[in-house]
C-alpha cells in the first residue's frame, strides 16, 4: 500500500479495518493519499437475495475509501474525519468477482471534506458513483 501520511499509514496497518466493516466485508485498501484512496471488496458475500451486490455493499465501500482519505486530509489540521452525508448512485450491477473504488477530493476545507467515489468491476465498468461529505473535528476525548 502506499501512502502520503506516517500517521495514516500507522492508522491503517494498526488495523482501521480490523474487526469493522470493512474487515467483515473483505474490502482491502491499496492506496491511500490526500489526492486519492483506492480500495477494492469482493462481490462474493456482499450481494442481495438475487445474487447482485447490494447496494449497501457498494456504500460501505465508498464511506470507508472517502472517510479514509477525509481522514488523511484532516490529519493536516491535527484532527479527525466523520462521515456526516453519503449518496450514491447505482449504475449496473456485478455478480461476481472484486469492484474496485476510487475516491478523489471535490473540496478540501478546514472544516469540511467531500468526495467522490466511482467504483467499477474488473471489466472496468461502472456500478456506482457516491459521494461522501465529512466534517473535520477535534480529536474526542475520553
Amino acid at each position: 500500500m502506499t501512502t502520503d501520511s506516517e500517521a495514516m499509514r500507522r492508522m491503517l496497518d494498526g488495523g482501521s479495518l480490523s474487526g469493522g466493516l470493512g474487515e467483515r466485508m473483505g474490502i482491502v485498501v491499496t492506496e491511500v493519499s490526500t489526492e486519492r484512496v483506492v480500495g477494492r471488496m469482493p462481490v462474493e458475500g456482499n450481494v442481495q437475495p438475487f445474487g447482485l451486490l447490494h447496494g449497501g455493499a457498494s456504500c460501505v465501500l465508498a464511506e470507508t475509501l472517502g472517510s479514509i482519505g477525509a481522514t488523511a486530509h484532516a490529519d493536516r489540521f491535527g484532527k479527525v474525519a466523520v462521515g456526516i452525508e453519503i449518496n450514491a448512485t447505482h449504475h449496473r450491477s456485478a455478480t461476481e468477482g472484486y469492484v474496485t473504488g476510487v475516491a478523489t477530493p471535490v473540496h478540501l476545507g478546514r472544516t469540511l471534506a467531500t468526495w467522490e467515489i466511482v467504483i467499477t468491476d474488473e471489466e472496468d465498468r461502472k456500478v456506482c458513483t457516491s459521494r461522501l461529505t465529512c466534517m473535520l473535528r477535534e480529536m474526542p476525548t475520553a
